[in-house]
Formats: structure tokens, sequence, C-alpha cells
């Protein structure tokens, strides 16, 4: 039986990554994209998102209270972990301060001074994950940790988002070439495909349908 870290990786590379040509949130442009959220959101998927972010926050000894980030790509994440722990409370962060009712930025856990650890689905340049730093040490929190599910490493966001979370430390779950890696392996091992299917990417007759209809061109 595989751990529910392999097993999480295996989901990712499986529902929520993509190859093609994609136009980042940084403005950039990709040969692929992450979409954290087709796992997280996914049954299986968010159970594994709450063990695997659970078992590293207990594995480095962070004593946090709770755990939280900014809306949205964090949402599903803090969720999962509160579920899975039974006792690591969730908070969320508006990206702009809501302008009616309470006025509240963070919505959820509030307890000021309590230690806390920032998660995020995926970090490219770094800057929704330092944003959550920023409000929640502005609110008052002690920041213990922060974390990701998948790092883009040739963003290079890292040297970032460890400044910003100084002195506590920022770990990625896994680097997007993981999930690559995992990705073509399933490529690799799926069965061949009927030629009158088409490739997703570009509309060619397809070679392969694991995990996606891909022709020769875009399978790798």
């Amino acid at each position: 039986m595989h751990s529910a870290r392999q097993q999480l990786l295996e989901l990712l590379a499986e529902k929520s990554f993509r190859l093609g040509e994609f136009k980042l949130s940084s403005g950039g442009t990709s040969d692929y994209y992450i979409d954290c959220r087709a796992t997280t959101l996914d049954a299986k998927g968010s159970r594994l998102t709450g063990e695997v972010f659970l078992d590293e926050i207990q594995r480095r000894g962070w004593n946090a209270r709770a755990t939280g980030g900014l809306t949205m790509g964090a949402d599903p994440i803090v969720v999962a972990i509160s579920v899975v722990s039974g006792e690591l409370s969730g908070f969320l962060i508006r990206k702009t301060d809501k302008q009616h009712g309470t006025g509240q930025r963070i919505e959820g856990f509030r307890e000021k001074g309590a230690p806390v650890v920032i998660v995020d689905d995926v970090c490219t340049t770094g800057a929704s994950t330092i944003q959550a730093i920023e409000a929640s040490r502005d609110f008052g929190f002690e920041i213990v940790g922060a974390m990701c599910l998948a790092e883009r490493e040739e963003a290079q966001g890292r040297a970032s988002v460890e400044k910003a979370a100084a002195p506590a430390p920022f770990v990625a779950i896994f680097t997007a070439n993981d999930v690559r890696r995992q990705h073509l392996h399933n490529s690799d091992t799926g069965p061949v495909f009927a030629v009158a299917a088409v490739c997703e990417v570009c509309g060619r007759p397809a070679a392969t349908s694991n995990p996606r209809n891909r022709c020769e061109a875009h399978k790798m």
C-alpha cells in the first residue's frame, strides 16, 4: 500500500497537472499548469491533503493552534487539516478588507498571539503566501511555519517567501517537477488509445489516453 504522500502525488499528477501553453497569474507563460484545487477539493484528495500536511506539521514539531492562508487556494487545505486533525482550527484571509458587517479580513480562528502555520496550494512567485504571512502577523498571530502543496521552482519564489516567513521555515510538500515526473510516469504506463480520440492540447489524433488524451507531440 502506497503512503498517503505517494497517493497524493499520484492524484495530483492525474487530476491537477496539464501540459500545454498557459498564462500564469504572475503574467508569465509556462508549458504546464497545476490546478491543485482539482485535487484538494476531490473527496479522496481532500483526505490525503489533510493527512500529508498534518504529518509534516507534526514531524517538524510545529506546536500550532491553527492553520490558515489566503483565499481561495488555501481554503480546502485549511479545512482538510482541521477535519483530519480534529484539533487544529482554521482561518481564512480575504484578499482585501471586508467592506461590510464586521469588516474583518481574517475569518475563523482569531486568537491573537497564537502559533499558526500558513498554507497555500501553489507557490510560484510566492505573492499569495507572502500576503498571508503579512496579514497574519499584522493581526497578531505568531507564525511557526509556512507550507505549500506544490512549488514551481523555476519561478524562484522561494527566496521571497523564506524572507517573509523568517524566522519560521518554509516547506514545499512537492515540487512541480515531482508532479511532472509522476504525470509522465503515468503516461508511460498507460494503455494506448484509439486513433478516433483527439489531443486535448492541439486537436490532432491522440496516441494515449492515460491520464489525458494526448497526441505523440504532446504526450511528454
